[in-house]
């Protein structure tokens, strides 16, 4: 697929793209904001490409988990994503929160974010996000809140709270759904936490 300045989309990244789409869209309930949601996001995606960013990806020392929680979903029905994800992961620029402090080693240590389509991510975007979060055991995600809505889909174990919701496990055949501007958090237990996210802006 090619777009505006004749930029080119990878095959890795297509492949994630066409993996993530199908195992959200046949996770999410018919008709829910949930479903609304992925489809706008891989509508958008397929309608043009962004910007390739090039350069290196970056690494903190969480990443050491990410070979493990992508363990985690091969014997899963979301096997193909995981190594979709794989195939890209040495381009992913982790970072932390803005939010988290060094003082707080046990989440500054535990956790990092990867934008792969938005702003410094694989493909520059302005229009969707579409990221990763990846976090060692026994670690608890801020609570925060955005604008726009969100959707989650989990490649390893992890529990999901919102402020209309208890914390949650959608395991490997669920989605989780953040409405707009809802306060919300996610948790790791005995293993790492890995979870993709979609946002339509």
């Amino acid at each position: 697929m090619t777009g505006t300045g004749a930029m080119a989309r990878s095959a890795a990244l297509q492949s994630f793209l066409d993996g993530a789409a199908r195992a959200a869209l046949a996770s999410a309930r018919a008709g829910s904001a949930a479903e609304r949601a992925v489809e706008e996001v891989f509508d958008r995606c397929a309608a043009k490409v962004g910007a390739v960013r090039g350069g290196d990806g970056v690494r903190l020392p969480v990443c050491d988990w990410l070979g493990p929680a992508l363990a985690a979903a091969a014997d899963t029905q979301r096997a193909q994503v995981g190594v979709a994800l794989g195939a890209i992961a040495s381009e992913l620029r982790w970072t932390r929160r803005s939010s988290a402090d060094p003082s707080e080693p046990v989440f500054w240590n535990g956790h990092a974010n990867a934008m792969i389509m938005g702003p410094g991510g694989i493909e520059e975007r302005d229009d969707l996000w579409i990221g990763v979060t990846l976090m060692a055991p026994d670690i608890t995600y801020v609570d925060h809140d955005h604008p726009p809505e969100e959707v989650y889909l989990s490649l390893s174990p992890g529990q999901w709270w919102n402020a209309e919701m208890d914390w949650t496990d959608p395991g490997m055949t669920g989605l989780i759904y953040n409405p707009p501007g809802i306060r919300h958090a996610m948790r790791s237990g005995a293993k790492p936490f890995l979870a993709l996210w979609f946002l339509p802006l």
